[in-house]
């Protein structure tokens, strides 16, 4: 497993000078369900992308399991953390749904059965098991983000990074993400997400982190962050609190971030008013 510390983490993108992130500390511990939430500029990709060599501090550092990984190589970090992009064809290359998902576990020396086994149990995770032989964009755009998970996911590293997991998902899509996440903690991955799906965030993870011009302004779980005393926190990065929350402080339920906190909420008001 492997825990991840940013040090004082700054980034300066040398074209235009912009500071995207301003002396950011965090630590995640392995195992840990982490969501990353903010508006556009915030810092959350610039962030992520530190995390497998794709960017590197312009000051401060980054640790995977204490390693400072100025010295590793991308290839290097790509054992430990998968990424997946927001635009899946930014990441989609094979001529096959079979080889896309086998390119990443043959990279970090998957072979033979273990290889096919990776491939199918990640094809069966994302519910794209059967079309194996399909071309990658002969499936939709929201399909083929599901590959790309899968692609990732088969790689078996300890932490899985998404950015914007259900943008496009319906309802059976972003089931199946969440699935991912569920199974991927339990078998002790650390599961990491950039998101504005706030409904997504209160139902999947256990902790989150609210960024705001390059910093880390909250650092939460769901309960704290959607309560009403880091609403306005919430208001200053563009974001809002999920309806369940809003309902709740409405009607006096309490913190009530998740549909399935506001239920069990409602039901302890109707069994006092019995």
């Amino acid at each position: 497993m492997t825990d991840i510390r940013l040090e004082g983490v700054v980034h300066v993108y040398p074209e235009g000078g912009v500071r995207a992130l301003d002396g950011v500390d965090l630590a995640i511990a392995a195992g840990e369900r982490v969501a990353l939430i903010g508006q556009n500029g915030s810092g959350k990709t610039t962030l992520v992308r530190h995390l497998n060599g794709l960017l590197r501090p312009t000051d401060g550092r980054v640790l995977l399991d204490g390693a400072d990984t100025a010295s590793q190589t991308v290839a290097q970090m790509a054992r430990a953390v998968g990424l997946v992009f927001q635009d899946p064809d930014r990441q989609i290359f094979a001529s096959s749904v079979r080889a896309e998902v086998a390119f990443g576990p043959r990279n970090v020396g998957l072979d033979g059965d273990a290889r096919r086994q990776a491939v199918a149990g990640a094809l069966e995770a994302v519910g794209l098991a059967g079309e194996e032989d399909t071309n990658p964009y002969d499936l939709g755009q929201s399909r083929r983000k599901l590959l790309a998970l899968a692609s990732v996911l088969a790689m078996g590293t300890p932490v899985l990074v998404l950015d914007e997991p259900t943008t496009g998902q319906d309802e059976r899509g972003t089931a199946a993400v969440r699935r991912v996440i569920e199974q991927a903690a339990a078998a002790g991955r650390t599961v990491i997400a950039i998101t504005h799906d706030m409904h997504f965030v209160a139902e999947a993870f256990e902790r989150v982190v609210v960024m705001r011009a390059g910093r880390v302004v909250l650092d939460a779980p769901p309960a704290v962050v959607f309560a009403p005393d880091a609403w306005a926190t919430l208001a200053s990065t563009r974001l809002e609190p999920t309806l369940p929350a809003r309902l709740g402080e409405r009607l006096g339920l309490g913190v009530t971030p998740s549909d399935g906190g506001f239920v069990d909420a409602v039901a302890a008001w109707a069994a006092r008013r019995r």
